[in-house]
């Protein structure tokens, strides 16, 4: 397991491990305590991985489990877009890896996962982390299905080595230590004003459900429609029947164009 070239020279360490708790928590655990940033906790197993709301996330021998333990670069209130340049980051290694015939077979699924055919290949967990002094601190977690995938899960799934029958976990992370450097730096030295709306329009571009199928759990119902962009917040903006309608947050699915037929 190394980083990248770029990574290693604009200052990005690594703590690879063969095993962990949370690789999110070991970042988060290392910013609480003084941790400079730009700092990769890597796990070949998680025994406590976890995804959205606390969810477990399925963790076996395989797969990627990475973290980066940032110092945020963007005031805490507009941090939570950065999931959305977390993304784009892993859009960019599994396309490096993976031969460019299949490249259109990959999408972002809003808020936070990265499909190929359809089925869930990722999901990312950005969390913040108070600091005492400075910088707050911001961690971008990846559990990508490189070589296994979940056998019970509630949604389709797919894994990496299906696509890119010679992608490795070393081969991912190392893409992906490359894109996420280049990204951040891109980002920090972009203007302020503007930087954000560039990477909501990016992310939009890639994103599931541009031409409808898309299936949103709002409280205990539904919206349906097609995924229109991001507003200037970061909320989806979902096409419906009854107009644009703004989504704080929600579980997204996408159905194929033969399910809506």
């Amino acid at each position: 397991m190394e980083l990248s070239p770029l990574a290693a020279a604009l200052g990005y360490r690594l703590d690879a491990r063969a095993v962990t708790g949370s690789s999110n928590a070991d970042c988060a655990e290392a910013l609480r305590a003084g941790d400079p940033g730009r700092l990769w906790v890597v796990a070949a197993r998680q025994e406590s991985g976890r995804g959205r709301h606390g969810r477990a996330w399925s963790s076996p021998e395989g797969n990627l489990y990475a973290s980066c333990a940032l110092l945020s670069p963007c005031p805490m209130h507009e941090a939570p877009q950065l999931g959305y340049l977390a993304g784009l980051s892993l859009l960019d290694a599994v396309r490096a890896v993976a031969p460019p015939s299949v490249a259109g077979r990959f999408a972002l699924k809003w808020p936070n996962d990265l499909l190929a055919d359809g089925g869930k290949i990722s999901g990312i967990l950005l969390e913040g982390v108070a600091r005492t002094g400075g910088r707050p601190g911001l961690v971008m977690g990846f559990g990508v299905n490189v070589a296994r995938m979940p056998e019970d899960a509630p949604y389709p799934v797919a894994r990496l080595v299906d696509l890119a029958p010679g992608a490795t976990r070393e081969r991912l992370f190392l893409a992906l230590s490359d894109a996420l450097a280049e990204r951040l730096a891109a980002f920090e030295a972009a203007e302020p004003a503007t930087r954000l709306a560039r990477l909501r329009e990016e992310w939009t571009t890639h994103a599931a459900g541009r031409e409808g199928g898309a299936r949103v759990r709002v409280g205990d119902g539904f919206k349906r429609g097609r995924v229109a962009g991001l507003d200037g917040h970061g909320r989806l903006l979902l096409e419906t029947q009854a107009g644009i309608e703004t989504i704080d947050a929600g579980d997204m699915t996408i159905s194929t164009r033969d399910d809506r037929e």
